[in-house]
């Protein structure tokens, strides 16, 4: 797929950072709806610095998880408050590092071309008639947030009684894309992000705002980040660089830009 002009011209635009990496190697844990972005980041942060920047895409439940038994992750990223929180709590996020970088929308896609509705419509949203009897991709709605803000969301239009049972829930939220990018499923529940950088679905509408939790990307150096590329990656994700690339991937970004 082509990137859009505004990538390719904040990619251009890393090329003015400081060669500070020094050969190191980061290794970044970041949720699966980053991948867009982050891939451009990073790639271009390797070219100017030499530093080889490592990164592991999955669900933001099971990317903590892994931390937390000791997987050697330097940077983490997650799709919600509450998996850093819990790699915080086992006292794995480095002094001072976490902040709120990014935020996201909610969207319903369906496989090829569709109808767009407006506002008013996806509140009055009658997905079980446009289900009839196939499947809704999501994240798993338990664990992966994705899949949390679906479910919440749906519960708050009054849907995910009739819904559930129709549910084909995936690993994370690249993974619910690609079962309606492949025509597998009919209809999915993933970020306004996802459903950019896949050809193949087109977005019936976004959820009401207030339909589930806002969606954040708190990021934080773990304890175990020791190289200076770790940092020098880490004051990259929130540059006015990196910041140009999330919004022309379509993210929110929340932290202020610092140069």
């Amino acid at each position: 797929m082509r990137l859009p002009p505004a990538l390719v011209i904040a990619a251009l635009a890393l090329t003015a950072l400081p060669a500070r990496a020094e050969d190191g190697a980061v290794t970044v844990f970041a949720a699966a709806s980053l991948k867009t972005a982050l891939d451009q980041i990073a790639a271009e942060f390797g070219a100017k610095t030499g530093g080889q920047v490592t990164i592991s895409y999955a669900g933001s439940n099971q990317l903590a998880r892994q931390i937390i038994q000791g997987a050697p992750a330097d940077i983490y990223l997650s799709a919600n408050a509450r998996w850093m929180d819990e790699v915080e709590n086992a006292g794995l996020v480095a002094d001072g590092t976490r902040q709120d970088l990014l935020g996201n929308r909610l969207v319903l896609i369906a496989h090829g071309k569709a109808n767009v509705l407006n506002d008013d419509q996806m509140r009055d949203l009658d997905l079980p008639a446009m289900l009839g009897d196939e499947k809704l991709a999501m994240a798993l709605v338990d664990a992966v947030p994705a899949g949390q803000y679906g479910k919440a969301a749906l519960e708050s239009l009054g849907l995910w009684d009739d819904v559930a049972p129709h549910v084909a829930q995936a690993d994370n939220v690249r993974a619910a894309l690609a079962l309606v990018a492949t025509g597998e499923a009919p209809l999915g529940i993933v970020y306004a992000t996802d459903a950019a950088a896949e050809d193949d679905v087109s977005v019936i509408g976004e959820f009401p705002a207030d339909s589930h939790p806002p969606i954040t990307y708190p990021v934080a150096l773990t304890r175990m980040a020791q190289d200076p590329a770790d940092r020098a990656f880490y004051d990259l994700l929130s540059s006015p660089q990196a910041a140009t690339i999330f919004e022309a991937a379509g993210f929110t970004v929340l932290t202020p830009p610092r140069d």
